[in-house]
């Protein structure tokens, strides 16, 4: 353990010295990232970063002896940081760049790096070439904003390394290694956070993928008996999930808006979450938490893969899904998104599944029912129990699974829209489940007459699903939510009144062109004060908004109820005027509707 920090604080102190040295060199010579219309930077940055992260982790790598694969690695490394420094410098052609991963690829397939995901030696190795060129073109695509790709770098490779450590690799040449990485990695972040003084390029994006790609290999089980499939995949794919997200959304979303997958432009991830308002910074960290959770899940279902790391990593799984839905939809491209379904460059039946957003409901219920219904054994079944149980979960889960989706049909779950997604709504769902528990425990008592059966189990499962129901139908208004209130974009406003028009209404009213950051509620009763309506608090009485004017706290305020007094409104007038705050009132009528008129 000692020798690992060792090289991880050896090799952050090189990268803290290299890294400024290259970014001197990069001015010198003219290697200067200037910014484009399809670049996120606006202001010419300093390339070869990733020089200093490649001097350093090959240099440490010498040091290491050459043994557990590592040499080969070495030689892949240089190869393809090698190549990434002439494409930094020349701007080589996607196929050009495409052709050398598969070069590098196969030469690491050649030298024994495998998946070990099935048996078949074929099919593994195809899978493991496919998962290699994945995985270093999404660290390349992933680096598309100020420290995303070296902080995702560090979380992946650092819960790989908790891999090494608990197994019987913690002083191999391998871990060594991905310390010496983390360390160089670590050093070149110092000055790759927001705002950036230096990029990394695809010198140091394509070495930092290629060898997150193959240690992920090494430290991959090496039997399936003893780990399982699922946790044999889901170790290295869990922690690297946001750069396999980002790559698979991206590459969709340019194919379907008639864009080339290998062209530039500002529809990442990241770039989605700062259309929303979030600050670049805040984007940049809610990825690195999201990574942080994929590798905390993928450490649990290593330590114990039979465990609640299955429910944890298929619930995670199912959320990054639905979280990359709700970004799929954020507008990036001005000529307006999917433009490509309109002509006849995909099948009918793509075509018609991508408008059908019932079948992805239907797909979504099929994962959570039997989540649901296999967390409900977990809870009421504890060691020898739940194994001597476990048959009669796999025996009566088709009868559940087909009860509950019948169910919920009939209920009218599948006609609400998930944007609008209210109370009601969570009334329907619970109608369903709870007539879904009662035809599968029907049909349970006519088929096996309930022997060996848990009615508690069927109790909590009920609980269980409507709770995923409710959560994921729920999930665009809570992401929205969350977002609105992160956001940093947007006029502050204030509502004056606890009664009157929703928060909905208000939003509206001012129009999707109009971003607004709500800071609170005001109201004069003494009874609502310290209240929270609608999830945000009222921030006090009359007084405490004069202050916020005064102060210049607020762009506008909203009039949601009577003002006590003429007087006072007077005051408000003239306060807000000084400050050139807009004070406003929302009036809501209707009118009768005449033909002639429209």
């Amino acid at each position: 353990m000692n020798t690992l920090f060792v090289y991880f604080l050896l090799s952050l102190a090189s990268s803290l010295v290299l890294t400024p040295i290259c970014r001197i060199a990069a001015y010198r010579f003219g290697f200067i990232a200037r910014p484009k219309d399809d670049r996120w930077h606006k202001r010419p940055t300093a390339l070869f970063g990733g020089v200093a992260i490649v001097a350093t982790v090959l240099a440490a790598g010498l040091i290491i002896r050459p043994s557990g694969g590592l040499w080969q690695l070495l030689v892949c490394g240089a190869a393809i940081a090698a190549f990434g420094f002439v494409d930094d410098v020349l701007s080589l052609k996607a196929s050009t760049k495409l052709i050398a991963q598969i070069t590098v690829a196969a030469l690491l397939l050649f030298f024994g790096y495998r998946l070990q995901w099935t048996e078949s030696m074929i099919g593994d190795s195809l899978l493991t070439l496919f998962w290699i060129i994945g995985i270093t073109n999404a660290f390349n695509l992933l680096d598309n904003m100020d420290g995303l790709c070296a902080g995702t770098v560090l979380i992946g490779g650092g819960f790989l390394l908790i891999v090494f450590v608990t197994g019987d690799a913690s002083a191999s040449p391998p871990a060594l290694y991905l310390s010496a990485l983390l360390g160089a990695t670590a050093g070149f972040l110092v000055y790759n956070f927001h705002p950036a003084s230096i990029f990394m390029g695809d010198t140091g994006s394509l070495f930092l993928g290629l060898n997150i790609a193959a240690l992920t290999l090494l430290a991959n089980p090496a039997t399936l008996g003893r780990s399982g499939l699922l946790s044999v995949v889901a170790v290295p794919v869990l922690p690297l999930l946001i750069p396999i997200f980002d790559t698979t959304l991206v590459t969709a979303l340019r194919l379907l808006s008639g864009r080339r997958p290998s062209q530039g432009g500002r529809d990442h991830m990241s770039h989605r979450l700062v259309a929303v308002g979030l600050s670049e910074r805040r984007a940049v960290t809610t990825l690195w938490a999201l990574a942080a959770a994929g590798g905390l899940i993928a450490v649990l279902l290593r330590r114990n893969e039979a465990g609640w790391g299955i429910v944890a990593a298929l619930t995670f799984v199912l959320a990054m899904i639905i979280f990359a839905v709700y970004l799929a939809r954020i507008r990036v491209y001005d000529e307006g998104d999917l433009k490509a379904l309109e002509g006849q460059a995909f099948t009918p039946l793509v075509a018609n599944f991508m408008y059908k957003r019932r079948v992805a409901e239907v797909l979504l219920d099929l994962c959570l029912i039997p989540l649901a219904y296999y967390s409900s054994y977990r809870l009421r079944f504890e060691g020898p129990l739940l194994t001597a149980n476990y048959q009669y979960f796999i025996q009566s889960l088709p009868v559940v699974l087909a009860a509950q989706l019948l169910a919920i049909f009939v209920a009218g779950g599948y006609r609400g829209t998930w944007r609008y997604f209210g109370m009601m709504d969570a009334v329907v769902f619970t109608k369903g489940v709870v007539l879904g528990t009662a035809a599968a425990q029907i049909a349970i008592v006519y088929l096996y007459r309930f022997e060996n059966y848990s009615r508690a189990v069927f109790i909590v499962d009920a609980a269980l699903l409507l709770l995923l129901l409710s959560g994921t139908r729920a999930s665009f208004r809570l992401i929205g939510e969350f977002m609105l209130r992160r956001s940093t974009v947007g006029r502050r406003c204030v509502i004056y009144g606890t009664g009157g028009a929703s928060l909905g209404t208000i939003r509206e009213a001012f129009g999707v062109d109009v971003p607004l950051k709500i800071l609170g509620y005001v109201d004069d009763d003494p009874l609502h004060r310290g209240m929270r309506v609608s999830g945000y608090s009222v921030l006090g009485d009359h007084a405490v908004l004069v202050g916020m004017i005064e102060r210049s706290d607020v762009d506008c305020i909203v009039l949601n109820t009577p003002v006590a007094s003429v007087e006072r409104l007077q005051e408000l007038e003239r306060r807000c005027g000084e400050h050139d705050i807009d004070l406003l009132r929302l009036h809501l009528h209707l009118k009768r509707m005449s033909a002639a008129a429209s």
